[in-house]
């Protein structure tokens, strides 16, 4: 049950937790995360598919890494918003290399850089947010 308007989503135990600043970047890195799955699979699907290699191979190769965090992020699990984060840095450099040898391509290329830096920069604020000091 949601009570007094509040945006809820549910921990490992099924209760509803109160959107807050962990839930905000929880909610950022997940849009982060499937901007850039969602952005890959269009691009080199339907958008600009590439010419010079298969496009089952472009994805294989792009998209298949993205599956590897998946159950980590959808659970919440720090350490999986940790690595994952290093995963994004690849994403962005991808993007950066083709907004610069592209152009064609840039605005898809730029659009998955701004993905991939909202991906790190939530993950990282995320782990922060719910590290306990031991």
């Amino acid at each position: 049950m949601q009570g007094h308007g509040q945006a809820h989503r549910r921990n490992r135990q099924g209760a509803a937790i109160p959107l807050t600043r962990t839930g905000i970047l929880y909610a950022l890195t997940l849009a982060g995360y499937f901007g850039t799955l969602l952005l890959l699979i269009a691009w080199y699907s339907w958008i600009a598919p590439s010419t010079h290699f298969p496009v089952a191979l472009v994805l294989l190769v792009l998209v298949l890494p993205l599956l590897a965090p998946l159950r980590g992020l959808l659970h919440g699990r720090s350490y999986t918003f940790a690595w994952s984060s290093f995963l994004a840095l690849f994403y962005l450099s991808h993007g950066i290399i083709e907004s610069y040898s592209n152009p064609a391509t840039r605005p898809l290329a730029l659009l998955e850089v701004t993905l991939s830096l909202v991906w790190f920069t939530a993950a990282l604020f995320y782990v922060r947010s719910t590290r306990t000091d031991s």
